[in-house]
């Protein structure tokens, strides 16, 4: 479920959808032109690939996007753990691997 997709989605997220994902899933919040977001790529792709399970979908986050206000992303990338829709935890600006397995870590097993 999670082949690192290189694209943000502009797909219109709504909270609803959201609050409705069951299991795990990785929110990552980010525009394509971010030097941050092109800095921690080569680490978030990395820890990904240990968690093939899981849910990542990226969001193109900036001006005028709703998404990003609600869940209070005011820095690229913000990783954002959820479980059945719920905030586990979160991760701002990750440049290691090992920044983003400890997030990813949280994740219930099974």
């Amino acid at each position: 479920m999670s082949d690192f997709n290189p694209d943000y989605s502009e797909q219109p997220f709504i909270v609803d959808q959201i609050a409705e994902l069951s299991g795990n899933t990785l929110l990552e919040f980010g525009a394509p032109w971010c030097g941050h977001c092109q800095a921690a790529t080569h680490a978030i792709k990395e820890a990904l690939a240990e968690h093939s399970a899981l849910r990542h979908i990226r969001i193109y986050d900036g001006k005028g996007k709703r998404l990003g206000r609600l869940f209070k992303v005011k820095l690229w990338p913000t990783l954002i753990l959820l479980q059945d829709g719920e905030e586990v935890d979160r991760l701002v600006r990750p440049l290691k691997a090992d920044e983003v397995r400890e997030l990813l870590s949280k994740s219930a097993k099974g």
